[in-house]
């Protein structure tokens, strides 16, 4: 980190963390405690490290995480036996979609082989079942009358309530942080009217539309004026938008091989002279496309984000 100060170190590396930009930034604990119910935590590359945090967390007598298996409590089998589909419902094929890699439903067994698709009765009350677990991760099991959605949603809660203890967000008063927010950042001197296209016809139109939908694709979105184009970055741009008399000229930050583009709107520009900093060039100039360039465009910001376990 560049703004590390030695003779503070500690105060100035909890304060480059919370300057951190766009989606880099920490949530705060409310958003935290939000997200991480739910996202799908089993395909996090490193699962193991938040089971073996959370296991041995306030652990003096360390629990060997990797001698167990992850354990979805509602199985992943698309063909749930009857007692399942009873426990959740009627609307049991919304609920296993929705909450099956959840933090609710994720758990650590010795027994993963034995569990199989049992009914929750039978995992709770077996040898080895829920009742006996040792496990802190399994502690409520045990007592679990059902095994449905309200049950999930409640251990996720608790759950995502000692998540934010375990990772607590770097903390500094405001007077402190000020002091390491870089001094000067020059805006943009440019702005739409420095546009002709954009004062009025059909292109203004369309891109009233556009920017619309590109800025609620992330919170983490910025506009950016620049004096032949417009550009859209979450840290750099993913795609910059050139005005044109007839529609919109788009750079895609992406290497061609990379679109999905089944339509064969988009065009190779690699290596070629434009406007623009991608490799991919695509122009909207009828609404009817608008959305499915829109799809072109989250691409982009997907790969700059690193993509999505959503």
């Amino acid at each position: 980190m560049r703004q590390v100060d030695k003779d503070r170190y500690v105060e100035s590396v909890r304060a480059n963390f919370l300057l951190l930009p766009s989606y880099r930034r920490f949530p705060g604990d409310e958003e935290f405690i939000r997200q991480i119910q739910i996202r799908n935590l089993y395909k996090f590359n490193r699962r193991s490290y938040w089971l073996r945090r959370f296991e041995n967390y306030g652990r003096k007598e360390r629990v060997q995480v990797q001698e167990y298996t992850i354990e979805h409590i509602m199985p992943q089998n698309e063909d749930l036996n009857t007692q399942w589909r009873a426990d959740l419902g009627e609307d049991w094929e919304r609920v296993q979609e929705q909450y099956l890699h959840t933090l609710g439903n994720l758990t650590l067994t010795g027994y993963n082989s034995e569990y199989s698709d049992k009914a929750f009765g039978d995992k709770r009350d077996m040898k080895g079942g829920f009742k006996e677990s040792p496990l802190k991760l399994n502690q409520g099991l045990g007592v679990c009358d059902t095994w449905n959605e309200e049950s999930i949603k409640q251990r996720a809660s608790n759950l995502a309530k000692l998540a934010a203890e375990i990772w607590d967000a770097p903390n500094l008063t405001e007077d402190i942080l000020q002091t390491y927010k870089p001094t000067s950042q020059k805006g943009s001197k440019y702005a739409i009217d420095d546009h002709p296209h954009l004062n009025s016809g059909l292109t203004k139109d369309l891109f009233d539309k556009f920017r619309v939908e590109v800025i609620n694709l992330d919170q983490c979105v910025a506009e950016e004026f620049l004096k032949l184009y417009v550009a859209y970055k979450a840290e750099t741009n993913f795609v910059d938008v050139v005005p044109q008399a007839g529609g919109l000229r788009l750079s895609l930050s992406l290497n061609f091989p990379e679109v999905d583009d089944p339509r064969g709107m988009c065009k190779d520009v690699t290596n070629l002279g434009r406007w623009g900093n991608g490799n991919v060039e695509v122009h909207l100039d009828h609404e009817e496309n608008l959305n499915y360039v829109i799809g072109l465009v989250s691409q982009a910001l997907e790969k700059q984000l690193g993509g999505d376990d959503d």
